[in-house]
């Protein structure tokens, strides 16, 4: 399937919200970048990530405070990548691009590729959300039917139930197979992947190593397969499924749309318009959730300025919210997070008919 095209528009809804929110940075007289909140953050995670894992590897403490250490070392394994990888990765994080690609590069240390996700995710998912066969992010087939357009199989029909078990998996799918499938296929689902460089060729292959040793080889030597198998796992799946679920409270709920372009490959809206009716707020009065997954439940100002750093999204999403009600646009928002795994719990259910 080739790329659709978005509608153009005279008066331009986006231009007008940017213009709001250049006016709000202007006025506030700061940077849309991080600041030392955020860095601040970034070091609190990663030693604690460090900490938990020398611990683990090196102190082997009983076997209940280790499968609880796993499962925190699971949450700031996410949490590393919502804060720091996220931003990096968009260039938000800092006004120095070095920093940024240091901080984009955690990804990799976490055993993903930086270079995979930016074709995936910057580029793919952040210009054509929830548009099927073109965002990868909506393909989880056979397993999981996530938009009407998907084909419908008898098992569908119980996916609000063991769908939550399958997004335990996304950590260990991605590092240890999906990875693997783009760089060898080069291609993100339908898309082309860039053009790899001599150095991103070097860069996956030796991360994938390091991945291996720091994960796998070491902790195996100190503490035996089996005691690491467990805490491996732990640690993995409760990622996954954290990882997962602010991905799907995001878009695929009950309010939010999938675009289907026409016979001439176009789609109805605009980018911004289209990116507001594909996505949705969640969590927005819960100040804890919002600090751990790196203000993504802001995911609406996340997807309309990516290179804004998440610190500003609470502020922006008022000037944004303001805008939306003034042309008209649904603003979907679920303040409470039990509202939103309700409303993607039905969304699950309903895709699951035939």
């Amino acid at each position: 399937m080739s790329a659709p095209k978005f509608s153009s528009q005279g008066n331009s809804f986006y231009g007008e919200l940017r213009s709001r929110i250049n006016e709000y940075f202007q006025e506030a007289g700061k940077p849309s970048t991080g600041n030392y909140k955020l860095y601040f953050k970034a070091v609190v995670l990663v030693l604690s990530w460090v900490g938990f894992y020398i611990h683990l590897v090196f102190f082997t403490p009983g076997t209940w405070l280790a499968l609880t250490e796993s499962v925190i070392m699971g949450g700031l394994t996410a949490a590393i990548g919502f804060n720091v990888m996220h931003d990096g990765s968009h260039g938000s994080f800092s006004r120095k691009e070095w920093v940024n690609k240091l901080a984009g590069l955690s990804l990799n240390f976490l055993g993903a590729n930086v270079f995979m996700w930016n074709t995936k995710h910057n580029v793919i998912h952040h210009t054509y959300t929830n548009i099927d066969e073109i965002d990868d992010d909506i393909d989880a087939r056979p397993f999981l039917r996530l938009c009407s357009t998907q084909r419908h199989r008898k098992i569908h029909r119980y996916q609000h139930i063991y769908g939550w078990f399958a997004y335990s998996l996304l950590y260990l799918y991605w590092v240890f197979f999906t990875d693997y499938k783009k760089y060898f296929t080069q291609k993100v689902g339908s898309m082309p992947l860039m053009k790899m460089k001599p150095k991103d060729h070097i860069s996956f292959w030796g991360f994938k190593v390091i991945h291996a040793v720091v994960y796998m080889a070491l902790p195996i030597y100190m503490v035996g397969f089996l005691p690491w198998l467990t805490g491996f796992l732990v640690m993995g799946l409760f990622a996954g499924l954290v990882l997962t679920l602010v991905f799907q409270l995001a878009h695929t709920v009950e309010h939010t749309h999938f675009p289907v372009p026409n016979e001439l490959n176009k789609l109805e809206d605009e980018w911004a318009i289209h990116q507001i009716k594909t996505t949705a707020n969640f969590a927005t009065k819960n100040k804890l959730i919002t600090w751990w997954v790196g203000g993504l439940n802001y995911q609406i100002e996340h997807h309309l300025f990516p290179k804004i750093s998440h610190i500003h999204y609470p502020a922006i999403s008022k000037i944004i919210k303001k805008v939306c009600e003034e042309n008209g646009i649904v603003y979907i928002e679920y303040p409470r997070m039990r509202i939103a795994l309700g409303s993607h719990a039905a969304y699950l259910k309903a895709m699951g008919q035939a």
